[in-house]
C-alpha cells in the first residue's frame, strides 16, 4: 500500500497542509452532542459542521425513545429483518415515513450511502439508461457504476438539456431513471423538480429524487422538495433519504409503491443480507418524525436562519455560490489550501466549519461549506458572517 501511487497523492496532500503548521484538521473529535455549539479540545465553539438541521439529535424525548428501545430490544436486532431481524418498531418507523412523505410505503436500510448504491444498483442493468445530474453524490454515482446500465451525466440542474438527450436516446433502453437530489449538498441549491416531473411523465422514466439534506429541512412543514413545490408525492417513484441528518439517527430509506417497497423488500443484496436498522436508530428516527411534526417552527426557524446567513455573506461580498432556500450555504474561495487557512483562522475565532477542496468539488472551487441549523442564533450568524469576511480579506 505505502507504493500506491494513490496513497502516496493522499500524503502529499497532507504534507502540505502539515507545512501550513496548522495541525491537522481531520478527524477531531467532537466531546458532546452536535447543534449551534461544539466542543472541541475542552473549548466551546459556534458549530456550522453539523446536519443536525432541525436540533433534534440531542432532544431529551429522542434520546428517551432510544434508551427505551434498548432496554426492550437490545442495542441490535442480529439478523437480516427477512430472516429474524424485523421488530415493531421497523414496521412502525417504515410506516411513519411512508405517512410523512405521503407514499404508500418505504423500505429502511442501515445506511444512506448503502441505500443509494444498493437500490440504484439492483433495479437497473445493462439494458437501462440512468441520467444523473453532474453533481450528483458519490452514492448515486456508485449505484449507477453498480448497475452495469449506460450511464448519461447532464449539466447541473439543466432539465432543458436532459430533455433533448432524452428525446435523442430514451428509445434505446428498456428502462430509464433520472436521478436528482432535493438539496444539493455542497453547493445548497435546489432543482425545479415539476419540470423533472415533467419530462418523467413525457418520457415515461422513473425519477429519484435524493433529499438527504432536503427532508425535514425544506418545505414549510420539513416534508422536503415535493411540499416545496406542491408535488403530487406518487409522482415520483423513488423519494430516498437518510436518517441521519434532520432525523436524528443512522440509515437510510426509499418511500414508493407498495409493489417497489416490496420487491426491495425481497432482493435488493444491502437489505437482504444486511442486519436491520438497530433497535435504538429505529426508535430514535420514529420519536424525531413524531416531534418535528408537532413542532413545525423547528423548519421556519431553520428557514429564517438559512435566510439571513445568506443574506449578509452576499452583502459582504462573498461567493456563496448556488446556493438559494436551503441551510446549505458555501462561501467559494477557490484555492484549496486557501480554504484550509480560512477553516483554521474561523477555528482560532471560535467557530467550527469544515473546508471542501478536489476531488469533491471542482479543483478551482475550493470551500468552506456552512451547515445553518435551526438552533442558531441572529447573534452567532451575524458574528460569524462578519469574522469569514474579515478573514478573507486578510487571506487575501
Amino acid at each position: 500500500m505505502s507504493l500506491w501511487p494513490e496513497y502516496r497523492r493522499l500524503q502529499q496532500q497532507l504534507g502540505e497542509i502539515e507545512q501550513l503548521g496548522l495541525g491537522n484538521p481531520f478527524f477531531l473529535p467532537q466531546e458532546r452532542v452536535v447543534n449551534n455549539t461544539t466542543t472541541i479540545g475542552d473549548r466551546e465553539l459556534i458549530n456550522f459542521a453539523t446536519y443536525n438541521y432541525v436540533g433534534l439529535c440531542g432532544d431529551p424525548r429522542v434520546s428517551a425513545a432510544a434508551q427505551a428501545a434498548i432496554d426492550r430490544y437490545g442495542t441490535s436486532v442480529s439478523a437480516s429483518r427477512l430472516v429474524s431481524g424485523q421488530k415493531p418498531l421497523h414496521q412502525e418507523l417504515e410506516q411513519a415515513i411512508a405517512d410523512f412523505i405521503g407514499a404508500e410505503a418505504s423500505i429502511v436500510y442501515v445506511g444512506g450511502h448503502a441505500t443509494n448504491v444498493t437500490t440504484i444498483g439492483h433495479l437497473f442493468g445493462k439494458d437501462d439508461l440512468i441520467a444523473y445530474d453532474a453533481f450528483s453524490h458519490n452514492s448515486i454515482i456508485q449505484g449507477c457504476l453498480l448497475s452495469g446500465a449506460s450511464l448519461l451525466p447532464f449539466p447541473h440542474n439543466d432539465w432543458q438539456a436532459l430533455a433533448s438527450l432524452l428525446q435523442e436516446r430514451r428509445h434505446r433502453h428498456r428502462r430509464v431513471l433520472i436521478a436528482i437530489e432535493g438539496v444539493y449538498s455542497t453547493d445548497g441549491d435546489i432543482p425545479n423538480l415539476p419540470a423533472f416531473v415533467e419530462l418523467k411523465q413525457r418520457y415515461q422514466t422513473l425519477l429519484l429524487v435524493d433529499e438527504a439534506h432536503s427532508i425535514g429541512a425544506i418545505g414549510a412543514t420539513g416534508r422536503g422538495i415535493g411540499e416545496l413545490f406542491g408535488v403530487d408525492p406518487h409522482a415520483v417513484d423513488l423519494w430516498m433519504g437518510t436518517l441521519s441528518k434532520s432525523f436524528a439517527s443512522c440509515g437510510g430509506y426509499i418511500a414508493g409503491s407498495r409493489e417497489m417497497v416490496e420487491y426491495l423488500k425481497f432482493t435488493a443484496p444491502g437489505f437482504v443480507y444486511s442486519v436491520g436498522i438497530s433497535p435504538p436508530n429505529a426508535a430514535a428516527t420514529l420519536t424525531a418524525i413524531q416531534v418535528l411534526k408537532t413542532e413545525p417552527e423547528r423548519v421556519a426557524r431553520l428557514r429564517d436562519g438559512a435566510q439571513l446567513f445568506l443574506t449578509l455573506a452576499q452583502k459582504r461580498g462573498l461567493n456563496t455560490g448556488l446556493s438559494q432556500g436551503s441551510p446549505v450555504i458555501p462561501v467559494i474561495v477557490g484555492d484549496a489550501l486557501k480554504s484550509v487557512c480560512l477553516s483554521r483562522l474561523l477555528f482560532e475565532q471560535g467557530i467550527n466549519v469544515p473546508f471542501m477542496f478536489y476531488p469533491s468539488v471542482p479543483k478551482d472551487a475550493a470551500r468552506l461549506r456552512f451547515f445553518v441549523t435551526c438552533n442558531h442564533t441572529e447573534e452567532q450568524i451575524r458574528y460569524t458572517v462578519k469574522i469569514v469576511a474579515e478573514a478573507l480579506d486578510k487571506l487575501n
